[in-house]
């Protein structure tokens, strides 16, 4: 692999903040305050894992998980934005190695121009490397590429208690796989080798379709899977059974015969009033979106940022749901249990809750990169919930019923509140994850749903 990315290597001394109080995405659970540990440099982190105490850090990137799965109240947090180094490409096959603080967004604003592309992205470019493996995303692509983790060719992990422990395919493979999916607890990544794909440039063929039933929305992925590379529905969740949304599936375009300008939206600048959102607003704003959408049905060249990130054209949108913060619901549910799926909307309608970002994608048949990984053969879809106390939370638990009693689970990197029991339901094999835990390493989440004290 090419070192052209490759950077000097100096002692700099980790800048260490007081406590503070860090928010997940969701500004949800507001946790105790944490220490938080800032190193600029790789060498850094092994003085940092010797001197911890046992189940006292965690590592954290952007902050985007939308629960707690990020979060280690009460203790401390390794924060690795600063380990955003590029250190080595091959320009003839893809593979990038990086650390794990580089984002997607430097990594698409590097390599996009140069014809590559991320195996796989999920709805946001915001997020880090080692993120994107802890959480093992997915995107929409499931169908045809499997999760994030699948392209995840080799990493470098700190561990307390082994040091820099290389694992790939070949060697100690187990490591990898309990890392990919691993929530941050099997150590600190310090650099990933990742296979790139080819694309032809920052252009997508897209097709917006309406539909009007959970019938023809499967009807429309069975239609796509094979022509499409990316598959994803949005839709209105006050219809209930009476399920209605807007299809979208898209391929990367060959030429658009125009220039791309990347947009940078507007920043919301504080907390909007909870008042704001209501049932009202979101039904008005699902009947507009469904009606726009629907007039602008059919096939177009589209930029990719518009197709793959939406919501990052505004900043700091999480601010839309107010100061209490909101909670994301994702599952998924076996397709066998179509009925499931659709009391699971009925819910949602009758609840008067409905949320506006409500996206839909039948997952593949890849099998796991990872020991947690969430991804499965099912459908899957993610809304989200302002917080309203313990009206959510009842609706939330309400949900819950309806996926463990239908062999489905729910997404780590997206819960908040989750029960030990649906966990079990969800990952019934976590205990064996458990030995590849590095004894310095916990979380807010890991202690919440599995009893752990350390």
């Amino acid at each position: 692999m090419s070192g052209q990315f490759a950077t000097s290597r100096r002692k700099q001394t980790a800048n260490n903040s007081p406590t503070t109080r860090i928010l997940s995405w969701g500004r949800y659970p507001k946790t105790a305050h944490q220490h938080v540990h800032k190193p600029a440099w790789n060498d850094q982190v092994p003085e940092l894992l010797r001197a911890a105490a046992p189940g006292s850090l965690l590592p954290y990137g952007l902050g985007r998980s939308y629960g707690d799965s990020c979060l280690n109240a009460g203790r401390e947090l390794i924060d690795c934005r600063r380990l955003n180094r590029f250190l080595g490409f091959d320009e003839s096959t893809g593979m990038l190695r990086c650390e794990s603080g580089v984002s997607l967004s430097e990594i698409i604003d590097i390599f996009l121009p140069k014809g590559w592309f991320l195996p796989v992205t999920p709805g946001t470019r915001y997020v880090t490397v080692g993120g994107v493996i802890a959480n093992d995303v997915h995107g929409k692509n499931h169908h045809c590429a499997g999760t994030f983790g699948a392209h995840v060719r080799q990493i470098g992990l700190h561990r307390s208690n082994d040091g820099l422990v290389v694992c790939n395919a070949d060697c100690n493979s187990d490591m990898l796989a309990a890392t990919i999916g691993g929530l941050g607890l099997t150590g600190v990544i310090a650099w990933a080798d990742i296979q790139l794909k080819r694309v032809a440039g920052p252009w997508m063929d897209a097709e917006t379709i309406p539909f009007e039933s959970l019938a023809a929305f499967l009807d429309l992925t069975r239609e796509s899977n094979n022509r499409f590379e990316y598959t994803v529905a949005w839709l209105d969740c006050f219809a209930g059974k009476n399920l209605r949304g807007i299809f979208f599936r898209g391929n990367h375009a060959a030429d658009a015969g125009k220039t791309f300008h990347p947009k940078r939206g507007p920043k919301l600048p504080f907390a909007l009033p909870a008042w704001m959102l209501n049932s009202y607003s979101i039904r008005a704003f699902n009947a507009a979106y469904y009606k726009v959408h629907s007039l602008k049905k059919g096939a177009s060249v589209v930029p990719y940022d518009s197709f793959f990130y939406p919501l990052d054209s505004i900043r700091q949108w999480n601010l839309l749901y107010g100061k209490q913060g909101f909670l994301q619901y994702q599952c998924v549910i076996p397709e066998t249990n179509v009925e499931a799926f659709e009391e699971l909307l009925d819910r949602i309608a009758s609840s008067g809750m409905g949320s506006f970002l409500g996206v839909m994608k039948q997952f593949g048949s890849a099998p796991p990169a990872g020991m947690l990984s969430f991804a499965r053969p099912g459908l899957t879809v993610a809304l989200d919930f302002a917080m309203r106390g313990e009206r959510t939370l009842q609706l939330m638990h309400s949900l819950d019923e309806i996926v463990q009693h239908s062999g489905g689970a729910l997404y780590p990197a997206k819960d908040a509140r989750m029960s030990p029991a649906l966990f079990e339901a969800s990952f019934p094999r976590w205990r064996s994850f458990v030995p590849y835990i590095d004894p310095k390493m916990s979380s807010s989440f890991w202690r919440r749903v599995t009893g752990a004290q350390s």
